[in-house]
């Protein structure tokens, strides 16, 4: 049975999993659970705003109506800020701290792996803060597994790292030497002169899990779920405030999913409570927000102006995003997406997404200050034969010269290998960043409106099929074996190691099963022929044709070596994966959102149990609108 969180010496509104505070009493310190306890009664507001997410999406496919821009004499719904006083940067805004005025690169992962030891997991803190970049971004939503306890082991790396605790210091010593033998092999260099130095170069940032998503061992009272954000936030902000401060480092979020201004105004009033709570000064915490909904790139001024004095800067990237456009217009028969290998930041919609968010961020405050816009992630690895990896690195280098020249103050990495490689091309400039660059000042016509969900054509093939189908698949079975980030490509490549494996994330799955379901629902036509899959160019992407293709991609799969699909997930999160997939893709209604089905099945390998918890979720999405999003498993 649950734990009622008592030993605060209070009875509290929310219920911890049975063993788990006990075992993580150095994560839920009494601190801690006083502030996730004070910032509860947010829980309500967070549900009140995901019903409406949920109604809005639901009406606009019902009435078959794109997003558009809000009134500007409107106010924006949990502030006292009109929208066109946001619009014409009206209200104040956050001056840049020392810290962050240079974030060229900074990577981004996880601070924990799934099922290994804690010398073992927190390695990954020892890459992030060796690897010579700005800052980085440590995930505990996309990219952080969330079988067992990693949300909770994710979390005490971190404050075991940030304290320089004997165990983290004597694995980033280790981590050190081999970082080295790396670089001198590859770059004909050390990239670590002074280890303990170095671990103080690099600004520590953490990604909340979004406003979607519940935590899976934490409950309402009433065994309602409880917001994810708020146990993130709380504990990483309570846990090593002190120490960050104390360092003169400053308390950074990422915050993620954001849809609305409103939302963002949710998370401003968590953010200002929590600090009020521990005696800070509003606006000590800095935000960056993640613009990956099609809804937020119609409201980047509204959202930066709900932020206020936490806002610092936007980030851009693709996968979300173009998951976030397919999933906004699934209503539209003539919205079909092409290859997703054609959709780069430089595509139709994705251009004009970017241009929003450069103009938005160099909008002036009432005070004349701008924002940061930190561009995409290079998901690539420099692992595999030579001609590949310079292929790959080339390209890398190129995407990161484009963002820097189109006004980005820097940009991501999915490996901490690849800082080396991409952060020249910022040091050869030698601007801290590019805040205040003029562009055209934001305008909210309807073109502008039709620009952000623009097409411009491409290729729809049995080989981009291929990849969407086994790719999603591989994404699945990685996710419910606790590595949200993992290094895939298609099965086809296996063996060949020029082709390199692509550091993917959440969004990898989400956006592939998106294009499959506009190609089968929107009768996609493709564009060649495929003498192996025996379609010619003009065939409709049908059932039978997607059921073929995931057969022959999962076969692939099952005879795969253990590098590529370990042997003991074949029987237990592999099939469930590839049920998640095909029920997904051919349910008639679009699901809102493909991590749910995952979410549904952690910590379970019974593929009958499994069928039953997506019938469920499906029959109660299709009948009241409402989402499961609890821990099925808790007790």
């Amino acid at each position: 049975m649950a734990l009622l969180a008592t030993d605060c010496g209070t009875d509290l509104p929310f219920k911890i999993r049975a063993g788990v505070q006990q075992r993580y009493s150095d994560v839920y310190t009494p601190e801690a659970i006083e502030a996730i306890a004070t910032l509860s009664h947010l829980a309500a507001k967070r549900s009140d705003l995901m019903t409406s997410r949920t109604a809005r999406r639901l009406a606009r496919i019902a009435n078959r109506q794109p997003i558009g821009f809000l009134d500007p004499d409107s106010r924006i719904a949990g502030t006292d800020i009109l929208v066109s006083d946001a619009r014409a940067g009206r209200f104040v805004g956050s001056t840049i701290p020392a810290d962050l005025q240079q974030q060229w690169i900074q990577g981004t992962g996880p601070a924990a792996k799934p099922s290994v030891p804690l010398e073992n997991s927190i390695r990954n803190v020892a890459y992030a803060l060796l690897s010579g970049a700005d800052g980085w971004m440590f995930d505990g939503e996309d990219a952080l597994g969330q079988i067992d306890t990693m949300s909770l082991d994710n979390q005490r790396n971190l404050k075991l790292a940030i304290a320089k605790d004997p165990i983290f210091l004597k694995v980033a010593q280790e981590v050190a030497d081999e970082m080295n033998r790396w670089a001198s092999g590859f770059l004909g260099r050390e990239i670590i002169s002074d280890w303990r130095k170095q671990l103080d170069s690099t600004t520590k940032i953490f990604r909340a899990r979004g406003m979607h998503l519940d935590d899976r061992h934490i409950q309402c009272k009433d065994g309602n779920g409880f917001p994810a954000s708020i146990v993130d936030a709380s504990l990483y902000v309570v846990n090593n405030y002190k120490n960050l401060i104390q360092a003169g480092s400053s308390l950074v979020l990422y915050l993620p999913k954001i849809q609305t201004a409103q939302e963002a105004a949710w998370w401003n009033e968590m953010i200002t409570a929590l600090e009020q709570h521990l005696g800070l000064a509003v606006g000590t915490v800095k935000t960056y927000v993640l613009v990956e909904q099609l809804e937020a790139a119609y409201q980047l001024m509204e959202i930066r102006a709900a932020l206020g004095l936490h806002f610092v800067g936007f980030n851009t990237g693709r996968w979300d995003y173009i998951n976030a456009v397919s999933d906004a217009m699934c209503w539209d028969r003539s919205f079909i997406n092409p290859n997703i290998d054609v959709i780069t930041m430089t595509y139709g919609y994705m251009r004009n997404y970017e241009d929003r968010v450069r103009r938005a961020v160099n909008t002036p405050d009432l005070r004349g200050q701008c924002a940061l816009w930190q561009g995409g992630m290079e998901p690539n690895i420099p692992v595999g034969a030579e001609a590949g990896v310079a292929a790959s690195m080339k390209r890398a280098v190129a995407g990161a010269e484009r963002e820097q020249r189109e006004g980005a103050s820097g940009k991501w990495v999915a490996h901490w290998k690849m800082v080396h490689i991409v952060r020249p091309v910022w040091e050869k400039v030698g601007q801290a960043n590019q805040l205040g660059r003029s562009f055209p000042p934001l305008t909210y016509t309807a073109e502008d409106s039709a620009g952000l969900y623009a097409l411009e054509g491409g290729p729809r093939t049995v080989r981009g099929a291929r990849d969407l189908i086994s790719v999603a698949v591989q994404y699945g079975n990685a996710f419910g074996r606790g590595y949200q980030a993992a290094a895939l490509k298609t099965a086809d490549y296996f063996g060949n190691d020029s082709v390199l494996y692509l550091m993917e994330d959440m969004a990898t799955g989400e956006i592939r099963l998106s294009i499959l379901c506009e190609w089968l629902h929107k009768n996609a036509q493709l564009t060649e022929d495929d003498s192996l899959a025996v379609v010619k160019a003009g065939d409709i992407f049908s059932v039978d044709l997607f059921q073929r293709l995931l057969d022959e991609e999962y076969a692939k799969l099952l005879v795969a070596n253990n590098r590529d699909v370990h042997e003991d997930s074949k029987n237990s999160s592999l099939p469930i994966a590839r049920e998640i997939v095909s029920t997904y893709v051919l349910n008639d209604q679009k699901l809102p959102w493909y991590v749910d089905l995952l979410n549904l099945n952690l910590n379970q390998p019974n593929l009958n149990t499994a069928r039953q918890r997506i019938r469920n979720y499906i029959q109660q999405y299709q009948s009241t609108g409402q989402r499961i999003t609890g821990n099925l498993d808790f007790m």
